[in-house]
């Protein structure tokens, strides 16, 4: 499924309009009757009170449909209207007038003193307060009604989006409703799918407005849904199933190259090598037999030595993936052999944690590779290669990864709640699956291995890194299924890793496909 931005779906409107004659009237009927059709399945309608709260914007339009369509169906509701009423125009003001000619009460209110009854009284309220086009903090009146409608417990409607989220981002403005149901139209947009807009929305739902499906061709932003894994060869060997080399570790960081190269056959990759400092591999050893270790010149610190690049590059050479990374340490020394390794290995090359510190001294070496590469940051690495900072990067990250992907002619993993997939084409992919448990030491380098692990089943590389991010979040949904979010570790990802691959391949339960479908199409 598509989402768009604000400004794309101002555009869809534009064109459904100029170019297909869809009339604003008829695009505006078809989003308010969707909204009355998710109204009436979640809550029912006949004999039950509703209060509609409508900004004075199409958003508003789309209230008095609905207004409308619970009168006509034996409905009590009562509409109140944010603003000034003279200033609707258009289909807006068509459905503005109708509502004022049927027995509904339609008043503007100043105060929300004046609404507290009826929204106690009542069975549920809609919210046409806000569109996605919300650019300031909401303050005034519209925040008071906003917090009456969050303390009330009523179940909530939201038109679009809760109001007060912003469109672009999925960030709060301030205040903004906490809405149980969303219908939004035409397609999801980024703020519907970002934390925390998305959980803001409740169950959302999308309804495509009549708008023809040829117009979502040149959108480039998408919900992660991946293609399906080749058949496991029954007479393949380890070697069928990929070579990886893990380039990985330092004196106190055990956990991250262990989990990096395990997940690799975890996933069901076949061979995996490690190169860490001879001196830790003993420690990682005692937990991870099945890796193939690949004892590595230290130095002083206990880190890799720089002595060791040419040998390096002659295993990677012998490799069908690289990962370089996890656990690396930021000595001096060992950064500046990650630099020297990324610029020379020919081959696709996965760069997670210190390995990302690392290059980003020197993004051009990114830039000046051959080979396929995947950065897979959080973001605090992520304002590293971009030199700009969290809170720049966190107000406007689709189109940030989408530029920087491009730039670097990389695939970026920015992780996080709902992590992003960025690709070098402008492509940006959004992955639903995941949970907040999962937010625990070592995670990161568990995905790192499940990419290399989906390469080395058989997918193309971009293919393997959508893939590779849900089936990470997968394991940690089954694995939360069980134990619960909290106290999560990188140990039960990993143990999850192979029956969420299973799942993956016999196909995903109707829970599972409604939880990362994104939304569900009305």
């Amino acid at each position: 499924m598509k989402v768009s931005t604000v400004s794309e779906m101002r555009e869809l409107d534009r064109t459904a309009m100029e170019t297909f004659g869809i009339a604003d009237e008829l695009l505006m009927e078809n989003a308010g009757h969707a909204a009355y059709d998710v109204l009436a399945k979640e809550v029912g309608v006949k004999g039950k009170r509703f209060v509609v709260f409508s900004g004075a914007g199409n958003n508003g339009g789309d209230g008095f449909v609905i207004a409308r369509k619970i009168h006509s169906t034996g409905g009590d509701v009562q509409v109140f209207i944010l603003g000034d009423p003279d200033k609707f125009k258009g289909a807006a003001k068509l459905n503005l007038d109708i509502a004022n000619r049927l027995p509904i009460k339609v008043e503007r209110i100043s105060s929300p003193v004046a609404v507290r009854r009826e929204v106690r009284h009542c069975d549920a309220v809609v919210d046409a307060i806000f569109g996605t086009g919300l650019t300031r903090d909401v303050g005034g009146v519209y925040r008071e009604i906003i917090q009456l409608v969050n303390r009330s417990s009523k179940r909530v409607l939201s038109v679009d989006i809760p109001s007060g989220i912003d469109g672009d981002t999925g960030r709060a403005k301030g205040v903004a409703v906490n809405a149980d149901y969303t219908v939004t139209f035409g397609l999801p947009k980024i703020g519907n799918m970002l934390f925390p807009g998305y959980e803001r929305c409740g169950k959302l739902y999308v309804t495509h407005i009549c708008f023809p499906p040829s117009m979502y061709d040149s959108l480039k932003t998408a919900i992660n849904v991946t293609e399906k894994l080749p058949p496991r060869n029954r007479a393949g060997h380890k070697g069928d199933f990929g070579e990886a080399l893990f380039i990985a570790g330092a004196r106190s960081y055990f956990g991250a190259p262990y989990f990096a190269a395990l997940s690799f056959m975890k996933a069901g990759g076949g061979y995996s090598r490690l190169a860490a400092p001879e001196s830790v591999t003993p420690f990682i050893a005692n937990k991870g037999s099945e890796i193939v270790f690949l004892p590595q010149k230290e130095t002083a610190s206990g880190s890799l030595s720089l002595e060791n690049k040419g040998p390096l590059l002659e295993i990677a050479e012998k490799m069908d993936m690289v990962v370089l990374g996890p656990g690396l340490s930021l000595d001096k020394e060992t950064q500046q052999l990650a630099r020297e390794v990324a610029m020379e290995i020919k081959k696709p090359l996965l760069i997670d944690g210190d390995g990302i510190t690392a290059i980003s001294k020197d993004m051009a070496i990114i830039k000046d590779r051959e080979s396929e590469t995947i950065l897979t940051p959080h973001m605090g690495e992520m304002a590293r290669i971009t030199g700009m900072s969290v809170s720049e990067i966190d107000e406007n990250s689709v189109a940030i990864l989408r530029r920087t992907a491009k730039e670097l002619n990389a695939i970026i993993v920015l992780k996080g709640a709902h992590s992003l997939i960025g690709c070098p084409d402008e492509r940006v992919f959004i992955n639903m699956s995941g949970n907040a448990g999962m937010a625990t030491a070592g995670s990161g380098d568990v995905l790192t291995g499940t990419i290399a692990g989906m390469f080395g089943l058989g997918l193309p590389l971009g293919e393997a890194v959508k893939k590779g991010v849900f089936i990470h979040g997968l394991a940690g949904d089954l694995a939360a299924e069980e134990k619960g979010e909290d106290g999560l570790t990188a140990q039960d990802i990993l143990d999850y890793l192979p029956i969420a691959v299973k799942t993956d391949r016999e196909g995903l339960n109707d829970a599972l496909r409604d939880r990362y479908i994104g939304a569900r199409v009305v």
